[in-house]
């Protein structure tokens, strides 16, 4: 994913209403400050800005609740990772150009998996969930690791900077203030962000903090070739 991946930083001025997403993604993809700042992989694999003249898009609510890297924890407990962090190997397989070579990708891809339902289509459809199964399913060229800590610290870190929190002062309990998108943007000539060609490991995500009015994007275009 290194050199296809890219995470961005925007600001808006009016409240916004969740029951106006719509509204709210076809606005962020006409302003001309987006339209001239955000970042784009061209077919050659050159990064350049979006510049087009964006006329449909879809915005899909991306559940996002969950607190704790312990939403993992079964991944250890129902033998997809070894007590030593070693995710259990396997015969290779191959799903929409992504190599299977372990229980780990099984388990984020095939629902014949015996371990597939450890993960409930609830669970699956969490952010913190795609987050950790797009970066374990990585690019073209991906090296993949044989311990599941990488993956866990990486999708951490992410998650953190990515996601806007608040504290209860009087439980002291924590909960999620962002709202999160899964978008998609069409030009005249068809999909134009995040990639011309559709594919799982091409997506795009916008994240909206709506106290402190701001947005953060965070897209990958699935592909070879980058500069």
């Amino acid at each position: 994913m290194q050199g296809r991946i890219t995470a961005q930083a925007f600001s808006f001025d009016q409240p916004f209403k969740p029951y106006l997403k719509d509204d709210f993604v076809t606005a962020f993809f006409k302003d001309q400050n987006v339209v001239s700042s955000l970042k784009l992989l061209s077919a050659s694999g050159q990064w350049t800005t979006l510049g087009s003249n964006v006329i449909k898009t879809e915005a899909t609510v991306v559940p996002c609740t969950q607190i704790s890297m312990s939403f993992f924890d079964r991944l250890y407990t129902e033998g997809v990772v070894r007590e030593t962090g070693h995710i259990v190997k396997c015969y290779d397989e191959y799903y929409d150009g992504i190599i299977i070579s372990d229980e780990l990708r099984k388990v984020l891809l095939l629902e014949d998996s015996e371990h597939y339902d450890i993960f409930s289509q609830s669970d699956r459809q969490e952010f913190l969930f795609c987050l950790f199964k797009h970066l374990c399913l990585g690019g073209t060229f991906c090296q993949y690791e044989d311990m599941l800590g990488p993956y866990l610290e990486t999708t951490k870190a992410l998650y953190k900077d990515l996601v806007s929190v608040q504290k209860n002062p009087e439980t002291n309990e924590i909960s999620i203030t962002s709202t999160v998108f899964r978008v998609s943007a069409y030009d005249e000539d068809g999909l134009c962000f995040p990639a011309r060609r559709g594919h799982a490991q091409s997506f795009a995500y916008l994240l909206v903090d709506p106290r402190r009015r701001h947005v953060h994007s965070l897209s990958h275009s699935f592909g070879v070739g980058t500069a």
